[in-house]
């Protein structure tokens, strides 16, 4: 008694305590869950927007750079415009080479050639200086920057330090990226008369031009806009090639990853669609928050891509720190819940338990009564409804203790005139039961016993002509017969006869008490075999697989004609069940205390679990087709031989018959 009190007031309590705290275990994960996802959506958003733009912010940076490597070529050829001037007349190659590089270095840039309106350079009279589609509107006088692709061979006719440079091992790879990308610059060159009479075209290699890269970064990743630990990136892709960038490189740190390539996603939706990329991507050897943009060359083809992205562990860092601090005091929050809980929750089920207490010890026939108790509320009114309520327990008691004593006096003599007549009835209802399967066995065997009767009559004679004519056909062919044929015809006789073999054991279910036989040990191993000879057409024509599994060392006790009729039985009911490229499995092997064990397995339809205990019945049938003797009649066959059958099934998953035969007669 004591034990269980204390498992109740244990119990209260810990009701009490989970009905205070269910509300704050359900909403605050709900909070933390949303605090999270929602950090996570709308922090991963600002991210994207970040990197969003800060690739605007380079793209901005790139263009401006275009613009200013443009404006210093216009400031020099503005400084040196009568040495130009001059050059377009008649002077020598070396004063223009020296005119072209003093250019170059006023301007800071990688080369300066002077070309006449036919777009020849003017230093050799040569016009092998590449083609642009920027050339035109030079000659029509605008000045132009555009960003241009320029193979090995033309780099290196305008200067073969440029071929060099341009060129850009392939990380992970013999090959080597060799063209280059320009900042290809045309200032025109006017007269005194303001007429077009040449231009001077420029150009800034990208490839390997870290100042560019560098620029841009401290533009677009100034002090202050990044975390702390926080790196940014600027790239300048080549198609999907690295030439110019601040991203280490995976092999050595204090290198640039040089020559590495940009993953296939991106290189699909920037140069292949031409639309801008968002996302979190691995760059080289580590997650950044990353923007790709294409870059267009002077003829609008995409040529490249622009990048702006920035290290996302710092961000992770920060967003893992909060959320631990909001953890911990959810926890904090939690303990002082649960304290203040417990305190609640004591103070209520005190009270209660000690009405439990009470009440055990009325229920164990102590009067006992509630105290008063030092307050107001709710519970001393139960109390002292509890009070009454024992007091009226109490007379109600020893009224119905009364009238019970007088019941049960009255139900004893009853139950005694009762009883005798009880014993009766059932020795007479349990005779009739016997009497009633008797007579519906015997029944069924009568009329099984006449229908047999007429169809062994009705069957015998048809198989008595079929065998004859089969003999005189033999007869008749003699030689000629090849074996194939001689099988066949024996095939149909072995079949005739064991239609008559089927007729004579239905005879044999039909008796009430089966007539004697002999029987002798024979080889299961081989009758299964046979077996399979006979079915496996029937078996092949329903698309039915049939294995076998014979490992029966011992010889069974039974009767091979009439196991063989057993076995196809079974065989073919199982093929009923199973559908199209279904399998049949057929295993033999030695079971214990000296039995040999046959299981037939099909993974049918499975067989209904009221009808389980059917199925052997005669006339029982869940086929519309079937008779419902062919397990019967197998049935019978079995208990003749001394064997025992089961049959275990699973709806919808299949059937497996157990046959147990003994090594010798018993």
């Amino acid at each position: 008694m004591l034990e269980r009190w204390s498992k109740r007031r244990t119990s209260l309590r810990y009701r009490l305590l989970v009905l205070t705290l269910f509300p704050l275990l359900l909403v605050l994960p709900g909070v933390i869950g949303l605090a999270y996802l929602w950090s996570q959506e709308v922090g991963y958003r600002q991210l994207l927007m970040k990197a969003n733009t800060d690739l605007a912010v380079a793209h901005e940076a790139f263009l401006n750079s275009q613009q200013s490597y443009l404006m210093n070529l216009s400031l020099a050829a503005s400084h040196h415009h009568r040495a130009i001037l001059q050059a377009l007349a008649i002077t020598t190659p070396a004063s223009i080479k020296t005119l072209e590089d003093t250019l170059k270095n006023e301007a800071g840039l990688d080369f300066v050639r002077l070309l006449d309106l036919s777009g020849c350079e003017q230093r050799n009279n040569q016009c092998q200086y590449p083609n642009s589609p920027s050339m035109p509107q030079a000659f029509k006088g605008q000045p132009l920057s555009a960003i241009e692709i320029f193979s090995a061979r033309q780099l290196s006719n305008i200067d073969p330090i440029l071929a060099q440079r341009a060129r850009i091992p392939m990380v992970d790879s013999d090959i080597s990226e060799q063209r280059g990308m320009l900042i290809h610059l045309f200032e025109p060159i006017r007269d005194d008369h303001g007429e077009v009479i040449g231009a001077l075209a420029a150009g800034v290699l990208m490839n390997g031009n870290f100042a560019l890269v560098d620029q841009i970064r401290n533009t677009v990743y100034g002090p202050g806009s990044l975390p702390e630990g926080g790196i940014g990136t600027v790239t300048l892709f080549l198609d999907d090639v690295r030439i110019s960038t601040n991203v280490p490189h995976p092999n050595s740190p204090e290198r640039r990853a040089l020559g590495t390539k940009v993953s296939t996603e991106v290189h699909q939706q920037v140069l292949g669609q031409g639309q801008r990329w968002l996302d979190r991507a691995f760059v080289v050897n580590d997650w950044y928050i990353s923007a790709y943009e294409p870059v267009i060359d002077a003829s609008g083809k995409r040529v490249g891509m622009l990048y702006a992205g920035f290290l996302e562990s710092p961000f992770l860092d920060s967003f893992y720190y909060w959320l631990e601090l909001l953890l911990w005091l959810f926890a904090v929050v939690l303990i002082g819940c649960a304290i203040i809980a417990v305190r609640g929750a004591r103070s209520i089920s005190k009270p209660l338990e000690h009405m439990t207490e009470v009440m055990d010890r009325v229920r164990e026939g102590q009067h006992q009564t509630l105290p008063h108790y030092q307050s107001s509320d709710e519970i001393q009114e139960l109390a002292l409804h509890f009070n009454a309520m024992l007091s009226q327990l109490d007379t109600q008691h020893h009224a119905i203790q009364s009238a019970a004593d007088q019941f049960e006096e009255k139900v004893n003599q009853r139950t005694a005139q009762l009883k005798h007549r009880t014993d009766e009835l059932q020795q007479h209802i349990a005779l009739l039961n016997r009497t009633r399967e008797q007579l519906i066995e015997q029944g069924k065997l009568a009329a099984l016993g006449e229908l047999t009767a007429g169809i062994a009559h009705e069957i015998n004679n048809p198989t008595a002509v079929i065998l004859g004519y089969m003999d005189l056909l033999l007869d008749e062919l003699g030689d000629q017969a090849t074996p194939e044929m001689r099988h066949d015809a024996e095939l149909i006789i072995a079949q005739v006869d064991r239609i008559r073999t089927i007729i004579n054991d239905l005879l044999k279910l039909a008796r009430p008490v089966p007539e004697t036989l002999t029987y002798q040990t024979i080889d299961l191993n081989e009758v299964i075999r046979k077996t399979q000879t006979l079915v496996k057409h029937e078996l092949q024509r329903r698309g039915i697989h049939l294995t076998l599994d014979l490992n029966a060392q011992r010889p069974a006790y039974a009767d091979a004609p009439q196991l063989q009729q057993v076995l196809i039985n079974l065989v073919m009911n199982a093929a009923n069940a199973t559908e199209e490229k279904g399998e049949i499995i057929v295993r033999s092997h030695d079971s214990a205390h000296g039995w040999v064990k046959l299981t037939i397995r099909d993974n049918g339809s499975g067989i209904e679990p009221q009808h389980l205990n059917r199925i052997f019945d005669p006339f029982f049938s869940t086929s519309h087709s079937g008779t419902g003797l062919g397990l019967a009649i197998s049935h019978r066959l079995l208990s003749q031989m001394n064997a025992q059958i089961k049959v275990r099934s699973r709806l919808g998953h299949g059937s497996v018959f157990f046959i147990w035969f003994s090594t010798d007669k018993q």
